[in-house]
């Protein structure tokens, strides 16, 4: 049995508190949180741009800790799942590698590059797990573009394009803080830099357009400059208007296939969708039939299965992750400066 202790019992705390209920051979076994309603039970307050809110929990057999430095030191834990502000993942994920636990923190990685590569270095001195909560490749669209593409089956990827957009957050803290959360370009849009670096690779540069608010970017197009040439874009942000609080999408070329996808949320009309749809080159179309599971169980999962077997994520890497917050930071980097910037 992998016994986990989740640190923060805010949206993503409870998010993945429910999923581990839908995992074999894992138990969350420890809380750690300040707020003395939500250690309780109470997580009424608890609220997100999808998903159920909050209720009244029973959190009988599982230990409540108020002082994360206590959690850390409970022997029982083999995982410190870390759901707390970006701002505090590095510190805290560094602080569980050296109390000998393996780590699973929520995205972004962290807020700079610098506190990405202390959190790889420390899992790697420690001899445990670094995996990074980015689930986007666990959602079936994803997950099947990302089988086509590294299988081979339709060709090499051509390039593509990728949209994440949401209303804003008026209820989500310091989101446009730059110290505390990074905006949308780190809350929101490294979603889609993670999977164009697990798809695409590395890019040798990237060109970004947009506008700020302060000193974060608020909305934004990017092109990710390739060698040999390929067109990968990506537009994401957030727009003012409270009736799509969000929507994602990808239009992806291959050789011999085009995917794409769109999804949106629409305030009190419901969902506008495009299934995934695959146009194959001898001009059929085809629908394929996909699983309906829950993507965070499915995550969770592939950190149990990592964890049980001590090895490396592949869809989870630190490395990853950090790869993927370089890229959003030279993305804010090239709209202050106006043109293109090496990565």
């Amino acid at each position: 049995m992998i016994r986990i202790g989740i640190a923060g019992i805010g949206f993503m705390g409870m998010t993945h508190y429910l999923a581990y209920q839908k995992i074999r051979g894992v138990k969350v076994a420890a809380l750690c949180e300040q707020d003395k309603k939500r250690l309780a039970g109470d997580w009424r307050s608890i609220k997100g741009n999808f998903g159920p809110r909050g209720e009244i929990m029973d959190l009988s057999g599982v230990a409540q800790y108020a002082n994360l430095d206590d959690m850390l030191a409970d022997p029982n834990l083999d995982v410190i799942d870390c759901c707390l502000p970006p701002s505090w993942h590095a510190g805290v994920a560094v602080a569980a590698s050296k109390s000998g636990k393996h780590v699973f923190c929520e995205k972004p990685i962290a807020l700079t590059p610098a506190d990405a590569t202390r959190m790889v270095q420390a899992a790697k001195r420690a001899g445990k797990l670094l995996l990074i909560g980015h689930v986007l490749p666990f959602f079936p669209e994803y997950q099947f573009a990302y089988k086509a593409i590294t299988s081979g089956k339709y060709g090499r990827i051509l390039g593509g394009h990728f949209k994440r957009i949401i209303s804003d957050p008026a209820w989500l803290p310091n989101f446009y803080d730059p110290q505390k959360v990074g905006g949308p370009m780190l809350d929101l849009h490294v979603h889609d830099a993670h999977y164009i670096r697990l798809v695409c690779g590395m890019p040798k540069a990237v060109q970004s357009v947009g506008t700020m608010r302060g000193e974060v970017a608020e909305r934004f197009a990017t092109q990710f400059i390739y060698d040999p040439p390929r067109m990968v874009t990506a537009t994401s942000g957030v727009v003012n208007q409270q009736g799509r609080p969000f929507t994602h999408a990808y239009e992806i070329y291959l050789e011999k296939a085009t995917l794409f996808f769109d999804y949106a949320a629409i305030a009190k009309v419901g969902d506008a969708v495009t299934p995934l749809t695959v146009l194959l080159d001898n001009g059929r179309v085809l629908r394929p039939k996909l699983g309906s599971g829950d993507a965070f169980v499915a995550e969770l999962g592939e950190v149990v299965r990592s964890v049980r077997t001590n090895t490396p994520s592949p869809l989870l890497a630190g490395e990853l992750a950090r790869d993927a917050l370089v890229l959003c930071q030279k993305q804010t980097e090239s709209i202050r400066r106006g043109r293109a910037v090496k990565v």
